[in-house]
């Protein structure tokens, strides 16, 4: 398993490991994901609680969550952004799930997929993702960190 992926899960299932911010819930998704911490309110959020902030943000930057569907979007670190997706067919009741890992290198952003699919993304999907990741990170700022972003107008990638 590669060492991006060991660390997305475990962030994803958890860890203790405290981080120096202190951060405010401000939606009801991160406020019932969250009781842990709010039980300890003098205590720093870790880093699991953190991501978990944002990839509520993220995960509705795509719109609403249809019923049965859990979606997940979040910056990993400066060159790694996760996209999950998982669902449970009404009739079959057959599970299924999708994790893609989106790598920025400096010849483009890399995309990863189950199965060892890989390619550089380009055209609309590279829009479409460029968009996502500054609306992801200005929601973010404001409403985990309570702070203003830093907002360059991102151009489009041809």
């Amino acid at each position: 398993m590669s060492q991006v992926f060991k660390r997305a899960m475990q962030l994803l299932i958890g860890t203790d490991e405290p981080l120096f911010y202190e951060v405010r819930a401000t939606n009801e998704t991160s406020q019932k994901n969250l009781k842990k911490s709010q039980n300890r309110p003098f205590k720093k959020l870790t880093e699991r609680e953190l991501i978990q902030l944002e990839s509520d943000i993220g995960a509705l930057i795509f719109g609403e969550i249809p019923h049965g569907h859990r979606r997940e979007f979040f910056n990993l670190d400066p060159n790694t952004w996760i996209w999950y997706d998982e669902s449970t067919e009404i009739y079959t009741r057959k599970h299924k799930s999708i994790t893609i890992r989106y790598e920025i290198h400096n010849n483009g952003i890399l995309k990863v997929q189950e199965g060892a699919r890989y390619c550089f993304i380009e055209g609309q999907e590279l829009n479409n993702f460029v968009m996502a990741t500054q609306l992801y990170y200005e929601r973010v700022c404001r409403n985990v960190y309570q702070r203003q972003p830093n907002v360059a107008l991102v151009g489009v990638y041809q």
